[in-house]
């Protein structure tokens, strides 16, 4: 672009020196054009300049934005877990939670090992758990004493902790209950016809957990095979505060 006005500039001044023999040409005429053209020629390259400064700026905003974005989203990754629970015959004190069906996620560190919670640092935690029973509760004659008149359903939440003293003592402690009743005695006319009872058992709480702390539910073996598996009815989940 500096070459072609320098080439235009020369010409005028060219032109402009041969003047004095040229009679039938307007000097100003012609300087006038010289000069128009070497003023759009820089006004051309000015805005050539202009316009790559400007895109290599944007690009390295661009960048920048993304950059910040990706960071923001780590800083925001905080530690959670959600468990789907499912019946299953071989485990007698407990439901088995699952990790990769329904809406169940983890992130941030925190583990599902064998069956349990695994916490990957120090801090507050909130924690809590569901779950969910269909009881079928028969009628029975009055007089029969032997017969409970309630179903009491219990669910737990233990934690093991080393704070809690040798490493190697693997003790647990509790760190929620809940005990709900889940049906009382029918009194239908027809003591042949039962009742059914569905009841969800949730509770959850604000806990300062250590790294390597590991959490567990506990339920009543009797009542796991009552248990109700389906879609968000029983639940253990853990997410960092």
């Amino acid at each position: 672009m500096e070459g072609e006005c320098k080439v235009v500039l020369d010409a005028a001044v060219d032109i402009e020196a041969r003047k004095q023999t040229t009679a039938s040409v307007k000097p100003s005429s012609k300087l006038t054009t010289a000069l128009l053209a070497f003023t759009l020629c820089l006004a051309a390259a000015a805005a050539v300049l202009v316009f790559n400064s400007h895109t290599k700026g944007s690009g390295q905003d661009e960048d920048n934005n993304d950059h910040r974005h990706t960071l923001r989203q780590i800083s925001n990754r905080r530690a959670a877990i959600h468990l789907q629970g499912e019946y299953n015959p071989k485990r007698k004190t407990s439901v088995e939670w699952q990790n990769q069906v329904d809406q169940s996620h983890f992130q941030g560190g925190l583990q599902l090992i064998d069956n349990e919670i695994v916490i990957p640092q120090d801090g507050l935690y909130f924690i809590y758990s569901q779950a969910s029973f269909r009881v079928r509760c028969s009628s029975s004659d009055d007089d029969d004493t032997t017969t409970s008149s309630m179903v009491h359903l219990s669910h737990t939440v233990q934690r093991w902790s080393t704070s809690y003293g040798d490493d190697d003592n693997k003790s647990y402690q509790t760190i929620l209950h809940s005990v709900r009743t889940a049906c009382q005695k029918a009194t239908s006319s027809n003591s042949n016809q039962g009742e059914s009872w569905f009841t969800a058992v949730y509770m959850g709480a604000v806990f300062n957990l250590k790294n390597g702390d590991k959490l567990k539910t506990v339920m009543e073996e009797k009542m796991l095979p009552n248990l109700e598996d389906a879609q968000g009815e029983t639940f253990f989940g853990a997410f960092a505060l």
